[in-house]
C-alpha cells in the first residue's frame, strides 16, 4: 500500500517551547515565497515552518498578508535565536541580526509573548523530521536525523 504524500495544506504538531503548535511546512521554493500570504484563517496556535536546506541570514516581510504575525528565526539545531512582530502588508524587510539560521516560524502575533517563549526554546526536531517525511522529503537533506 502506497502512503498518500502530504502537501503544504496539511498540518503537523509540532512543539516550540514544549508548546505545541499545529503547523503547516513550507519547503518547496513556490512554498516559501507564498508563505501565509492572502491568509485569514490561522488559529490561536497555528504556524507556518519554513524549512531551508542550509543554514544562513534570514529576511521576510509581510507583501500581501492580512494577519498580524510574529516571524521566529531559529538555528540549525532548532533553538530560537530571535523573533519580530510583522504587521499587515508590511513591505520592510525584517533581517536576522544571526547569520546561522535554518528553520522560520510564522505565528499570530503575541503567540511567543503569551506563552512564555523565549530565544533559547527548542523546536522539536525529531516531530519536523517526520513531517518532513509525510511531506515526501529526506530530512538528512536539510541536516535532520530521519
Amino acid at each position: 500500500m502506497v502512503k498518500e504524500v502530504k502537501s503544504v495544506s496539511d498540518w503537523f504538531t509540532i512543539n516550540l517551547g514544549g508548546k505545541a503548535l499545529r503547523m503547516q511546512l513550507a519547503v518547496r521554493p513556490k512554498e516559501l515565497e507564498r508563505g501565509l500570504m492572502e491568509r485569514r484563517d490561522l488559529g490561536a496556535d497555528d504556524a507556518m515552518v519554513f524549512v531551508f536546506e542550509r543554514p544562513q541570514p534570514m529576511s521576510f516581510w509581510m507583501r500581501n498578508t492580512p494577519t498580524p504575525l510574529d516571524i521566529a528565526y531559529l538555528s540549525p539545531e532548532g533553538a530560537l535565536v530571535e523573533y519580530y512582530p510583522a504587521y499587515p502588508f508590511d513591505e520592510k524587510s525584517l533581517p536576522s541580526r544571526s547569520q546561522r539560521l535554518q528553520f522560520v516560524v510564522e505565528t499570530n502575533q503575541g503567540w511567543f509573548r503569551t506563552n512564555g517563549i523565549s530565544p533559547g526554546a527548542r523546536l522539536d526536531l525529531k516531530a519536523l523530521s517526520a513531517a518532513l517525511t509525510a511531506r515526501g522529503f529526506d530530512p538528512r537533506k536539510f541536516g535532520l536525523e530521519p
